[in-house]
């Protein structure tokens, strides 16, 4: 799926864009041992929300997470993922996503820094026409201040 930005490790957030991953470049996943505070991972989660248009935070085998984004893929816009399956913080990341947005399942979608809900939501808005003119709106709001 060329939409796709692969961000699966967090713990070089500081030296690179997204949660360890810069868009396009591809890394394996840290070593569980290497110890991170939830304040980092907080950190590191409102950063890469903030620095990328739109953000999955998925699990590979999960349907709603794959409904998520075929949302975006047929929309024909780029999103940063976070495959927690594969996450060595996969837990600590789960239970900071559900500090920030209520919720600890997957997946998380954030559009423009604000979570819009889980898979159901993501399709619900897409079919709804809301999802294109949250995205469409933003556009418009980042043309506006140029």
């Amino acid at each position: 799926m060329g939409n796709r930005t692969s961000c699966e490790n967090m713990a070089q957030l500081n030296s690179t864009a997204g949660i360890g991953l810069g868009a396009g470049e591809s890394q394996g996943a840290a070593s569980g041992n290497e110890e991170v505070s939830q304040d980092e991972i907080k950190s590191n989660i409102e950063e890469l929300i903030n620095q990328e248009r739109v953000v999955i935070f998925s699990k590979e085998s999960c349907p709603y997470c794959f409904d998520a984004k075929k949302v975006f893929d047929n929309m024909g816009q780029k999103y940063a993922v976070v495959e927690l399956n594969q996450h060595p913080q996969c837990n600590q990341v789960q239970d900071v996503l559900n500090d920030l947005t209520g919720a600890r399942t997957v997946p998380r979608v954030f559009v423009d820094g604000k979570c819009i809900g889980g898979g159901s939501d993501t399709v619900k808005l897409f079919k709804e026409g809301k999802l294109e003119q949250i995205l469409s709106q933003e556009n418009l709001a980042d043309f506006a201040q140029k």
